[in-house]
């Protein structure tokens, strides 16, 4: 599990072809000496494990599926990338639950500042966008951030602050760019109850009623 708080922008420094997958060394001496092989990191809010590691450099192998479903497919030497490792039991949670599962690729609509701050339109996919609420959590390249408008169907406004401008990528997007993007945990879990389980049957009283769950005599 990680919070979408990233801890340091890394450096795609090689790029190596391997049989069904594809192997990316990341330069990011803020915390490449801290992880050890095996461990989890999420890239762009993809969860990734560190195979090999010194003080300045780690690697992952990224199969196939993630790279035809995540923007890494489109990673090249200098592409700057979010990193976070996996959080601490009983550490803090300055973000939201991020399981570092990308659920879908969005693609960046439009960038404008407004004051102090940035406004980013995104478009989304129907599998993420059955999970956005307004004032609701979302995931943006591994960045947790707040819902902060729903300007029309297939689509999602953030805003973001000075220090997430400077201390991510988010900073370097520009329209068109796509991103990966992970739905809130708990809306997924809200959202697969509503749509019923056990043969279709719904939450209402009589789809309960259909599951053994009784009536309001019960």
């Amino acid at each position: 599990m990680f919070t979408g708080i990233i801890e340091a922008v890394g450096s795609i420094l090689s790029v190596r072809e391997r049989s069904g997958a594809r192997e990316f060394v990341i330069e990011a001496p803020e915390l490449a000496g801290e992880l050890g092989a095996g461990d989890s990191v999420t890239v762009d809010g993809a969860c990734q494990t560190a195979v090999r590691n010194d003080a300045r450099t780690f690697s992952i192998d990224t199969i196939g599926t993630t790279l035809s479903r995540t923007i890494a497919g489109g990673y090249g030497v200098g592409t700057r990338v979010n990193l976070e490792r996996s959080m601490v039991l009983g550490g803090r949670l300055d973000g939201h639950l991020v399981q570092g599962h990308v659920d879908g690729v969005g693609r960046v609509l439009s960038i404008r500042p407004e004051g102090d701050y940035w406004l980013m339109d995104f478009q989304v996919p129907p599998v993420v966008e059955e999970v956005v609420i307004l004032h609701g959590s979302i995931t943006v390249n591994g960045v947790s951030l707040t819902v902060n408008a729903i300007p029309t169907r297939g689509q999602c406004q953030v805003g973001i602050i000075p220090f997430t401008w400077d201390h991510t990528n988010l900073g370097s997007l520009k329209p068109g760019d796509p991103v990966n993007l992970e739905g809130d945990l708990i809306g997924k879990y809200v959202a697969k109850v509503l749509r019923g389980w056990k043969g279709g049957a719904s939450l209402s009283l009589e789809g309960l009623e259909a599951m053994g769950y009784g009536g309001p005599e019960a």
